[in-house]
């Protein structure tokens, strides 16, 4: 997903502020990079999450995002809180997302903030699911 957004962003970053955007040390260069670089990712990835249940990355590999509980699709709310509970996943050395590895139901902590997994459809005959506090 990273890669088709800049694929997309880093032309635009260029022609709006020449090639000495990528000289400089600022954070955010301007306007245009913070609504580029910031807004525009943020507002895509939560819409492709209402709308699609997941990003184009989940949607290749036939994943997509549920709730933990039923197993339905979250709440607008639950998006809300998953994509701010990226950052708190990534600033702890990336702790909350190596989490998924160790976790029996595969949840980062950005999962379990929102009370979110992320199911993949398997090939071969359907496997029962428990959703709730059990395990997978």
């Amino acid at each position: 997903d990273s890669f088709l957004v800049c694929l997309i962003i880093y032309p635009v970053l260029t022609a709006v502020y020449g090639f000495a955007y990528w000289d400089s040390s600022s954070f955010v260069q301007g306007p245009v990079d913070f609504l580029l670089s910031w807004v525009a990712p943020a507002a895509a990835i939560v819409l492709f999450w209402i709308y699609r249940q997941a990003t184009p990355g989940k949607i290749a590999i036939g994943a997509h995002i549920v709730d933990a509980m039923t197993g339905g699709k979250p709440s607008t709310r639950q998006l809300l809180i998953r994509y701010v509970g990226y950052y708190v996943s990534t600033i702890p050395l990336f702790l909350g997302m190596i989490w998924v590895a160790f976790d029996p139901r595969k949840q980062g902590w950005h999962d379990k903030m929102a009370g979110t997994v992320v199911v993949r459809k398997k090939a071969g005959a359907p496997r029962a699911v428990q959703f709730g506090s059990g395990s997978t």
